[in-house]
């Protein structure tokens, strides 16, 4: 967690402030026992009222200085920890923001969303009880013993044995539910990924009536979170009674000694109620430290796994340079010339992380500006996991990726990604207006630049449909529009960024025959310059493409014009007679 306690650098001096604050209030709360004791000894002891006013007034004053000064450290603490919290869950978001996919598979979109809200919170709450008792308990259990044997050295020997007896106690309930709290944290994860996919699937699920299926996986989840955190809080709970059994017997025992040394006369009565309170001060300050050990396990459990997300190094990082002057001497060649777009593999394998077999392999072809290169095959081909490969969603295990000569690795990932306009298989809008969603791709797109987009990708007739046009309202994941105006609107997207490369995945599965052939036709007139990537179940999307490359289990088994495929590869027939007519094929 002290990892973590860097995100403070900012906010040092309101920390300072906070210490200094919580000293001073520290320091009152310890004077005030010594000024009641002087009211006893001096003031009822003798009948002197003024006095009695005197150090009563004095008392007031000290308690009303400590009350503001906590209002105060309160106060800021409580800014310090909610700007700490701000700053470690953006940095957390922009870190998994650069994650390449194979990290999202590594850790799981449903942990992350954990460890960027309930983590970071987890963290956040102890951090203020840090600040408000990281200077009040050891200055009161230091402060309280020292004033304590001020009072009487020998009635202070009963805190030699009170106070190992409260921190045994304290070591043994929190050494038994230290391992609850780690494991606390996964078991959210668990109702967290339950709880998210039965949301995002609720269709499927109501489509199969899988209710009482759904609902036992969240009631198994939300059970074992429920036992784990009654098992905590059962450990936890003998920690309050077992305090205020010692604070009491010692209490006890105070009194009892007290009472002797004050018979004899080595005590005034006045130091008796002084000490008394000063041993609740210094079991109190144990009390603090105790609750401190039931929050900072959990907590620490989850700094580790926010720290585990800021560390870890994206497998698609910056930069992968091999070396020198020789690795740089491609991008500056390019970025004298401008980009081109030409894509070019080069024995491409790659293998997803604990699979038997690799996804693609070997894999070697050329893409030109200018022309269409479209990628079929049967499911499971390689399809989807060849064109990851061009943004650097994975990078290959062998072989190499270029655009314009220049190794893919070799550039950094936000200037590979401004020439890529890809256009996923699963269409993915975002909350806002029809005209953000397009302005998604360029910022700074003008408004004629949105509705050519638009319009290039058939999206302009429903869009003047809609009841405020570009200014309608996506609700979330677009589940506003139909399946067909949302692939249009991803395309429209990506037609208003002019990247050098496009890249279609499967985008024109949702479209009607008809609006498919149209929005093919329009796209020949705004990508002559760019290298263009279509990725296809449908023979009728790659059949007029300059070159179609036929993928079967990872690997191109052909590499043609239709008509050149239709005459000497076999699976490439086998797919256009499973879709075509006779007559469609002649």
């Amino acid at each position: 967690m002290l990892k973590l306690f860097r995100f403070l650098q900012p906010y040092r001096w309101q920390v300072a402030t906070v210490m200094l604050l919580i000293l001073i209030q520290s320091l009152s709360e310890l004077y005030l026992p010594t000024l009641m004791a002087d009211i006893v000894n001096d003031g009822v002891v003798q009948g002197d009222i003024p006095y009695i006013w005197k150090i009563g007034g004095l008392m007031l004053a000290v308690t009303a200085a400590g009350t503001l000064v906590s209002i105060a450290a309160s106060y800021l603490s409580s800014r310090i920890a909610a700007g700490f919290g701000k700053d470690v869950r953006s940095k957390t978001f922009r870190q998994v923001e650069n994650f390449s996919l194979l990290d999202f598979d590594k850790i799981g979109t449903a942990s992350l969303i954990t460890r960027t809200t309930n983590d970071i919170t987890q963290v956040q709450t102890v951090l203020i009880m840090i600040m408000r008792m990281m200077v009040a308990a050891p200055m009161m259990c230091i402060g309280g013993l020292i004033m304590a044997i001020s009072k009487d050295a020998h009635l202070s020997l009963v805190f030699v044995g009170a106070i190992p007896v409260l921190a045994l106690t304290i070591y043994l309930i929190a050494s038994k539910g230290i391992p609850y709290f780690k494991a606390m944290q996964k078991k959210v994860d668990k109702l967290n990924l339950v709880l998210r996919e039965g949301l995002t699937g609720i269709r499927v699920i109501r489509s199969f009536n899988r209710f009482d299926h759904e609902t036992k996986r969240f009631d198994e989840a939300n059970r074992d979170l429920t036992q784990t955190a009654i098992k905590v809080n059962q450990i936890m709970a003998f920690m309050m009674p077992m305090m205020m059994l010692i604070l009491n017997f010692s209490s006890l025992a105070i009194i009892w000694f007290g009472g002797i040394r004050v018979s004899e006369g080595h005590m005034q009565v006045g130091d008796l109620m002084a000490f008394l309170q000063y041993a609740m001060q210094i079991m109190f300050s144990l009390l603090m430290v105790s609750m401190m050990f039931v929050m900072v396990p959990r907590a620490s459990a989850s700094a580790v796994r926010i720290n585990e997300v800021l560390n870890l190094k994206p497998a698609a990082s910056e930069t992968k340079r091999s070396g020198g002057a020789a690795g740089s001497m491609p991008a500056k060649r390019q970025a004298a010339t401008g980009p081109s777009g030409r894509l070019e593999f080069e024995n491409v394998s790659f293998r997803y992380p604990g699979a038997e077999n690799a996804a693609i392999s070997g894999i070697s072809f050329n893409a030109s500006p200018g022309e269409v290169t479209a990628i079929i095959g049967g499911t499971g081909s390689g399809k989807s996991t060849l064109i990851s490969m061009i943004p650097r969603f994975y990078d290959a295990e062998e072989g190499v990726v270029r655009i314009d000569g220049t190794d893919v690795r070799e550039l950094s990932v936000e200037r590979l990604r401004s020439m890529i306009g890809l256009v996923p298989q699963k269409a993915q809008l975002f909350t806002g207006t029809v005209e953000d969603n397009i302005r998604y791709g360029k910022d700074d797109a003008t408004d004629e630049e949105i509705r050519r987009a638009a319009e290039t990708a058939q999206a302009g007739d429903f869009i003047s449909e809609l009841a405020n046009g570009y200014s309608a309202e996506v609700s979330q994941g677009g589940s506003n529009l139909s399946g067909g105006q949302k692939q249009r609107l991803s395309i429209a997207r990506a037609l208003v960024r002019k990247p050098s490369i496009y890249v279609f995945d499967d985008s024109f599965s949702a479209l009607d025959f008809k609006t498919d052939a149209k929005l093919r036709a329009a796209l020949k007139g705004e990508t002559t310059d760019a290298t263009v990537i279509i990725v296809a179940q449908r023979v009728s999307t790659v059949m007029d493409a300059d070159r179609i490359i036929v993928l079967d289990e990872g690997k191109i088994v052909g590499s043609g014009t239709h008509q050149e495929l239709m005459k000497n590869n076999e699976v490439y027939r086998e797919i256009v007679s499973s879709q075509l007519s006779e007559e469609e094929i002649a």
